[in-house]
């Protein structure tokens, strides 16, 4: 496939195009440069794949474990082999570095490797003598046919946070891909095709509200994954629960990193200026806010300014380039918009990445860089997810100030903690209400063989992404007790 082709849904094993004349442009953000057009799929079409799915699912499901592992061991290595293919792919389309992409699917395949352990992972328990002569065991049972609804900022490895779980357990797959970064997951879907997964075991359909409102109301799709803001993540729980659905919602985020006095200078400022500038901020573990505690003042703004000015933006293909564009100009302009808002409130500029000159980038979304300083905690830009390439600076007296501004937020996503004193880590790691907390790190991202946590309005529903959380998602238990004469 090359980037001109069109966008085509992926539907019992077959490659179909969708009959909507509803397209939207695909492009580089940071060139502008239209790289196709998408299809927004209509609920007829919904229907056609989750048929499709529900169809397979008898035969799948009675398929061994073993048997269906084998098809992600086969996943696992077509994905290392077109690693490089992929990443350019997901450069060109959301705008991150080479570099980024590569660490997105590098955890994309940390995924299929951990659910090829599903023999084990699904396995139930038992106990014999319950009462005389009666033994009760516990088994797990695929839920039936599932589906995500995937965000932009990583089009290929959030899908698989649920994918490679959901279909060694016996279920059948429905991706429905951002409509901003849809050509990724044409390439994963060619290699899906290549593994020789049965006929509708996964389908890709492509689209937008309608294509969505179609996933979240069909009877026969029992269990929803969302990863996205939280505004859509609540509308989206609330609508798929309505209709009887089991539901995984991760939302947004305000993720702060703390840095005490006694924080090494160099590497806090280092790892503090990957986490807030990475991905241009588009993740949802950027830090955004950094509380300098005590005498960290004095050094910390300093610090990550210099390296706020200094880093190279521009287009994530060349290879010097170390933070690309945002995905729209839309968005584009509500940073910029979000920024001056926090100027208005009395916040310091220290570096304004706002109008910059990006060399070939004329036509791109780009934004610098952006550092805060003075932010008022109770003010809008310390309470709302920016996610763009801005850090907000607050100076607070003690650890403890800090903990408290923390957990007095509407978001539980991530929190950071620099410091080289084991009890001020253990403080922060039993008292901060976070869902994934990091010591001396920037981004505390869990590997596959962990669940990717996250509390308060950072996530709706009962359990996660990745590892035995998503086991237990797309699994529902079984109890029987059983007695022969």
């Amino acid at each position: 496939m090359n980037q001109q082709s069109p966008i085509l849904n992926y539907i019992d094993n077959t490659w179909q195009e969708s009959l909507t004349e509803n397209l939207l442009d695909v492009t580089n953000p940071a060139t502008g440069e239209v790289l196709s057009r998408v299809p927004l799929s209509p609920s007829r079409e919904v229907g056609q794949a989750v048929t499709c799915a529900s169809n397979a699912l008898a035969e799948w499901r009675r398929t061994p474990p073993v048997e269906r592992i084998q098809y992600l061991f086969k996943l696992k290595n077509l994905l290392e082999e077109n690693i490089d293919d992929i990443s350019e792919t997901i450069t060109m389309e959301s705008g991150k570095t080479v570099a980024e992409a590569k660490g997105e699917m590098r955890r994309a395949i940390e995924n299929v490797e951990v659910a090829c352990g599903i023999p084990t992972l699904m396995q139930g328990t038992n106990l014999e003598d319950i009462a005389s002569g009666i033994d009760e065991f516990m088994i797990r049972q695929p839920v039936g046919v599932c589906a995500v609804i995937a965000p932009f900022n990583f089009p290929g490895m959030i899908t698989f946070w649920f994918l490679p779980y959901a279909i060694a357990c016996g279920n059948t797959f429905i991706v429905k891909p951002s409509e901003k970064v849809p050509l990724t997951m044409q390439k994963i879907f060619q290699l899906l095709e290549q593994t020789g997964l049965p006929n509708g075991v996964v389908n890709l359909i492509n689209g937008g509200r309608e294509t969505v409102d179609a996933i979240l109301e069909h009877p026969e799709i029992r269990a929803i994954s969302f990863v996205g803001s939280t505004p859509t993540a609540k509308a989206i729980y609330a609508k798929a629960a309505a209709h009887g659905k089991r539901v995984q919602c991760q939302g947004g985020a305000k993720n702060p990193l703390i840095v005490l006095p006694d924080a090494d200078p160099e590497f806090t400022t280092n790892a503090t200026a990957e986490s807030a500038f990475g991905c241009a901020g588009q993740r949802c573990l950027a830090a955004s806010l950094a509380f300098a505690v005590g005498n960290a003042q004095q050094w910390f703004p300093k610090a990550i300014s210099e390296i706020a000015t200094n880093r190279v933006v521009g287009n994530g293909l060349d290879e010097e380039v170390e933070m690309g564009p945002v995905i729209t100009n839309d968005s584009r302009k509500r940073i910029e918009g979000l920024i001056q808002n926090g100027i208005d409130e009395g916040a310091r500029v220290i570096v304004d990445g706002r109008y910059p000159n990006i060399s070939g980038g004329e036509h791109g979304n780009f934004i610098r860089p952006t550092v805060l300083g003075d932010l008022n905690p109770e003010g809008e830009i310390a309470n709302t997810e920016i996610f763009g390439p801005v850090l907000g600076l607050i100076h607070v007296e003690t650890i403890d100030d800090a903990i408290q501004l923390i957990n007095s937020g509407q978001y539980g996503n991530m929190a950071c903690l620099f410091t080289s004193s084991g009890a001020s880590a253990r403080k922060f790691r039993y008292e901060a209400q976070i869902g994934n907390v990091g010591i001396n790190i920037g981004v505390a991202a869990p590997m596959a063989f962990f669940p990717f946590s996250g509390w308060k309005d950072s996530f709706f529903g009962d359990l996660h992404g990745q590892s035995w959380d998503a086991v237990d998602f797309f699994t529902q238990k079984k109890v029987v007790v059983e007695r022969w004469n």
